[in-house]
């Protein structure tokens, strides 16, 4: 009688405590960070289990279903946005006794030329602008890309767009004594570069 009384008491002291018995109740979340996502497409797992689908443009994520303390998670990538690359950081782990919020999810999208043909440049000054990427274009130029320039005798790639991102090149400068127009200079980036932007001065 007396050991069904101890018995009893420990089944209810596990039932008001799990954790104290080596289980948990199923209630942390598990997310974390989402960076460089562009494109719709991402869905991923926590150990092989329901899909999440990951939102473009999202800097967080969460699974609707919920862990226990000291679960194993292993938080993988089963499809990928197109022309995109994504990584698991922090992917894999045991829980402990607080939400796991450390997974980070890294997306980097493949870009491409942004450039196109000059007619009548024969002064310097001609600056070039899409967004914040800037181009500086020197005199005797009859073409040009957004994507190198040269510092230090360094050159620098940069000014690439992403797949499927829009682009607007404009003038931020005339060159001394000339105006220059801009045509097709607006659109969005396919899965190739972009040529036929045509900057014409007189």
């Amino acid at each position: 009688m007396k050991s069904l009384y101890l018995r009893s008491s420990l089944a209810l002291a596990c039932a008001l405590g799990l954790a104290a018995c080596g289980g948990g109740n199923d209630n942390l979340q598990l997310g974390g960070s989402v960076t460089g996502l562009l494109k719709t497409g991402l869905v991923v797992q926590n150990k092989g289990g329901p899909d999440l689908a990951i939102p473009a443009g999202a800097t967080s994520f969460v699974f609707p279903e919920l862990i226990g303390s000291d679960d194993d998670f292993d938080v993988t990538i089963k499809t990928l946005p197109p022309s995109t690359k994504c990584d698991v950081v922090n992917g894999k782990g045991k829980s402990g006794a607080y939400s796991v919020y450390s997974v980070e999810i890294r997306c980097t999208t493949t870009s491409y030329d942004l450039g196109g043909t000059i007619t009548g440049l024969d002064a310097n000054g001609l600056i070039l602008i899409n967004g914040s990427q800037r181009q500086e274009i020197l005199a005797g130029a009859t073409s040009f890309t957004m994507t190198k320039f040269k510092e230090d005798k360094v050159t620098y790639d940069s000014g690439r767009v992403p797949d499927g991102q829009p682009y607007g090149i404009t003038i931020l400068q005339q060159p001394t004594g000339r105006t220059c127009s801009v045509a097709n200079g607006t659109g969005t980036m396919g899965s190739s570069a972009v040529t036929n932007v045509v900057v014409t001065c007189g």
